[in-house]
């Protein structure tokens, strides 16, 4: 699993036209991959950890559901609005200051959760949190981006979405385990915890990926080839970022509408849920890892086709066996299918969609970002307007998203294509 064992990446692939070569001796190393992963992965611990402490809260707090539930959404807007403003700015400044400021800042916000005397202090604290926990996410896909291109960057980003899958499966089970030993204050300490643990490791891993060298160079071509910045609008861009938001947005209507599909229509108790979902994850897992192992021989390209069409067959079969009438107990196949199949696109459709835009990486890794949480935001109420006994919804939700997902990639795909010959 580890990137070590592959030779380093040659200079000439970390160039972008008409600049020079990436930073010397840097590469994407495993400790490297590890901090990253931590970065990334502060959404699912800061909003997974403290969920079951949320009645506790409203007796605490004064306040009522809403307020509590409020603290969460504030969370996810920071995450939203702090991508897009830390991704170009870290075009503009460089990767580790902005990061250090996010970082910093992210460990003060976090000190004021855990000591909020209100549910609006609270809020206010969540909402900073998530601005400049979204530096750490948006910043660490723009390393990568920085330091490895092709094949090796599907690597890298597919072994770091390995590190973030880790982080929604282990959360919510220390959160139900350490809510009544150690209360909401509690479980936002280990939060804080981990936001000291995420400075430390931006101090002491993670390099300036973007030099000022490299960005003087970057400026003076804009007077020639036009800002980094209309990259974003390419065709190879565009298509592999919505065949990353839609992919993603099948799992945010899965993980929306599984509470009821395994416990209302399945008719299982929430042990059983929490395994289920527990085995898809680790499906999750499993293929993510087999994406790292397979990028060093196999195009990031060919890869995503295969997953997004695994998808869409298994979302398919998700509808047909929805209109048929067929045991419940069934849904669980295509389920697993569609969750699994994510492992081989995600950080591949990261890698290609980085790699169109290598004049301003940072902005289109805080496109990617925003993209992924307004999809994954908008289908989650949708897949309940059937209400709780019936799945399909959530099947023609998963089949409209997987289609626009390999449409979209397919259109990259022959755009890219025809750009190569």
């Amino acid at each position: 699993m580890s990137t070590h064992q592959d030779p380093p990446a040659s200079p000439e692939q970390h160039r972008i036209p008409g600049t020079s070569p990436a930073p010397a001796g840097l590469r994407v190393t495993p400790l490297l991959l590890v901090t990253l992963g931590l970065l990334t992965a502060v959404a699912p611990f800061a909003t997974d950890l403290y969920l079951p402490a949320f009645p506790e809260m409203l007796d605490d707090l004064d306040t009522t559901a809403s307020g509590v539930q409020v603290t969460l959404t504030a969370f996810l807007l920071g995450l939203a609005v702090g991508q897009l403003v830390f991704g170009p700015v870290s075009d503009r400044f460089g990767r580790r200051v902005p990061l250090i400021v996010g970082a910093a800042i992210y460990v003060a916000a976090s000190t004021i959760a855990v000591l909020a005397p209100n549910v609006e202090v609270l809020t206010a604290a969540r909402f900073a949190q998530g601005v400049t926990g979204a530096a750490g996410m948006v910043i660490a896909r723009a390393v990568i981006a920085d330091l490895a291109t092709g094949r090796a960057a599907a690597r890298a980003f597919s072994l770091m979405m390995l590190v973030v899958g880790v982080a929604p499966v282990i959360a919510p089970l220390i959160g139900g385990i350490l809510a009544d030993p150690l209360g909401w204050r509690g479980l936002l300490g280990v939060v804080l915890g981990l936001a000291v643990l995420m400075l430390a490791g931006v101090l002491t891993v993670v390099p300036e990926s973007l030099p000022r060298s490299r960005r003087d160079e970057l400026r003076a071509l804009q007077s020639t080839h036009g800002s980094g910045a209309r990259d974003l609008g390419s065709a190879v861009f565009v298509g592999n970022t919505l065949a990353f938001g839609f992919g993603f947005a099948v799992m945010m209507s899965y993980i929306a509408a599984s509470p009821f599909v395994y416990q209302v229509m399945m008719g299982v108790g929430p042990v059983v849920y929490g395994l289920g979902f527990g085995v898809n994850a680790l499906g999750l897992m499993a293929m993510t890892w087999v994406a790292a192992r397979l990028a060093a021989s196999v195009e990031p390209a060919r890869l995503v086709a295969v997953g997004l069409s695994a998808i869409l067959t298994g979302a398919v079969a998700f509808l047909a066996l929805s209109l048929s009438g067929a045991p419940a107990g069934w849904l669980a196949v295509p389920l697993f299918v569609c969750v699994s199949s994510l492992g081989l696109v995600m950080g591949n459709a990261t890698a290609l969609a980085l790699g169109a835009v290598p004049r301003a990486a940072g902005t289109g890794s805080a496109v990617l970002g925003a993209t992924q949480f307004a999809l994954g935001a908008a289908v989650a109420p949708i897949v309940g307007v059937g209400g709780e006994s019936t799945a399909l919804p959530l099947a023609i939700v998963m089949v409209a998203c997987a289609g626009l997902a390999l449409g979209s990639f397919t259109v990259a795909s022959r755009v890219a294509a025809r750009a190569s010959r």
